[in-house]
């Protein structure tokens, strides 16, 4: 007997369905080039064509080597209608990590723009597993051009065929690559336990691992953050950190989930996100603290137009107290804090919360659940501190190629379900808001008592001079280690690092007293502007002949 199908709704085809029913709406501005969704998804379907005629599908990746543009995200859609993997990658990386990161995924092919390109061609040779005839150049759109078909004059006639000057002449241009693809969507089915992506983690500590994301996972990213944060077929998202980072999906899938525009900065200025606001009409936008910090300083903020805002996410990192008022009393009370990673979980802070709420990060998104764990891996109740771990749809399939580093982050309920260990410590209270407390690697442990640097830099955030603080735990001959805190100044104030120190130490209690305070420029930061404290703790402790 003929049976229906188990129908299931899969990313490409909301695509494809967007340009069928509203193809002259905007689908993605990124600086002076707009695609409707119409020509964004012919664009993505000329790629997916030309992937599966070089016989790419369910298994292969594909490398996406781009900094911030609209191409960047059709060459993404693309490798994912072809019913393949797509792998973005870092524009932070040298030419070697870049091709570490390309045999580890086992991508067979790369887009990649001129600055991509030139870090690889600087290497003896490339990757071995990319394959000739995959090796796809790619050019921005010129600045000024509003409207057309995608990839109609992407490529200049001296960049057709072969791109000379590379390892081998290797490279293609993408004009060359999808001439003759049609440009209507490939036969191709879907399973929900599909790769979609693999994202490397930029993380604080180690080296960068593939997260595996699934178009289940992908789903459930587009419609909880969709549900969570009022996205509808009229907002208009706005994205200012890097489009391969996994935070910046954030606002990217669930604006094209539901049909909207997705306005995306080529690059992150103050100034230039403040007129944006108004000019494009934004109803939603996400940025880190440093950010954040950068835009509550700008000169311009008094002109800017926010009347449309109605959600403002932060993420990577939690807001200090201060801050978190700030941005409230400039913006209206719209401020979403979300905490989580990128193997798969998620909780948010809203603002219909509960005042007293204010310093938490919030309840699970929707769709997951949370357990806090002791060091044996005991689920405590609430009001007790430990490792936090979570379950839900979101989660990733895995690390890629590194079954062991999975399974040291699976811890299973009684049902016999696998929770993801995050490495983070923390506290749920009686109402099951959850505080973050940090990362199991950054506590210190100072005369056999656990400090918190979040504590510190509350404190230390408060100091008039202090624009942005990170704390630290170096070597101490008598505790074993011992807090420091190094501090960015606001421009102009006369910061006095003794001063700081005798100001924080008055209000600390007396197992948290800093050691110190030095002054930076900068601190070293991932994609989502999340401080690198390994880097910093690392020439402390080498000085003093210890390991971390």
């Amino acid at each position: 007997m003929a049976m229906l199908d188990d129908p299931q709704v899969f990313i490409p085809d909301l695509i494809a369905n967007h340009a069928r029913f509203q193809p002259l709406k905007e689908a993605v501005v990124c600086g002076e080039v707009r695609r409707n969704w119409g020509d964004f998804d012919r664009a993505i379907s000329r790629i997916a064509n030309a992937l599966v005629a070089q016989g790419i599908g369910r298994g292969d990746k594909v490398a996406v080597l781009m900094g911030n543009c609209v191409e960047m995200l059709e060459a993404v859609f693309g490798i994912v209608r072809a019913g393949a993997c797509a792998v973005p990658l870092s524009g932070l990386l040298t030419g070697p990590q870049l091709a570490g990161l390309i045999d580890d995924s086992g991508a067979v092919g790369a887009f990649a723009t001129a600055d991509f390109r030139a870090r690889l061609d600087a290497l003896d040779a490339l990757p071995l597993g990319l394959r000739q005839g995959l090796l796809i150049a790619v050019d921005a759109t010129p600045a000024g051009v509003a409207t057309g078909e995608a990839l109609s004059g992407l490529i200049s006639g001296s960049l057709s065929g072969v791109i000379s000057g590379s390892i081998s002449g290797s490279w293609r241009s993408l004009a060359d690559f999808v001439e003759g693809a049609a440009d209507t969507q490939p036969v191709v089915n879907y399973r929900l336990d599909d790769a979609f992506n693999i994202i490397y983690s930029s993380g604080t500590t180690g080296l960068p691992k593939g997260i595996v994301q699934t178009h289940r996972a992908r789903l459930h990213w587009a419609f909880s953050n969709a549900i969570e944060m009022g996205f509808r077929d009229t907002s208009r998202a706005l994205t200012t950190t890097s489009l391969y980072s996994n935070g910046t999906w954030l606002m990217m899938l669930p604006v094209l989930f539901t049909g909207g525009t997705l306005v995306a900065m080529p690059s992150f200025d103050a100034g230039r996100f403040l007129a944006l606001l108004g000019a494009e009409r934004i109803t939603h936008t996400f940025m880190v603290p440093s950010q954040f910090i950068m835009v509550l300083a700008d000169p311009r903020l008094a002109q800017a137009d926010s009347s449309r805002l109605e959600t403002i996410l932060c993420g990577g990192s939690p807001l200090r107290s201060d801050t978190k008022r700030e941005v409230i009393e400039t913006f209206g009370n719209k401020l979403t804090e979300l905490y989580g990673f990128s193997e798969g979980f998620a909780t948010m802070l809203k603002p219909w919360h509960p005042a007293s709420k204010f310093d938490t990060v919030g309840t699970p998104v929707l769709g997951f659940e949370i357990r806090i764990l002791d060091e044996t891996g005991r689920s405590l109740p609430r009001g007790e501190i430990g490792e936090i771990a979570s379950y839900g749809a979101g989660m990733m399939q895995g690390y890629h190629g590194k079954p062991e580093e999975t399974a040291k982050l699976i811890w299973r309920d009684e049902r016999g379900r696998t929770f993801i260990r995050s490495g983070d410590v923390g506290r749920l209270d009686e109402d099951g808001f959850l505080s973050i407390l940090d990362r199991k690697k950054d506590m210190i442990i100072s005369g056999g008592f656990n400090v918190f640097p979040s504590d510190l830099e509350q404190v230390v955030g408060e100091h008039p001079a202090v624009r942005d603080v990170t704390v630290i735990g170096v070597p101490h001959d008598r505790w074993g280690e011992t807090a420091l805190a190094l501090v960015i100044a606001h421009s102009g104030s006369d910061a006095d690092p003794a001063a700081i120190l005798a100001w924080a130490n008055q209000r600390l209690g007396k197992h948290q007293r800093l050691a110190g305070v030095e002054l930076l420029v900068d601190f070293p930061r991932n994609a989502l502007g999340k401080v690198l404290k390994r880097e910093l703790r690392e020439p402390y402790w080498k000085a003093a002949g210890r390991t971390l």
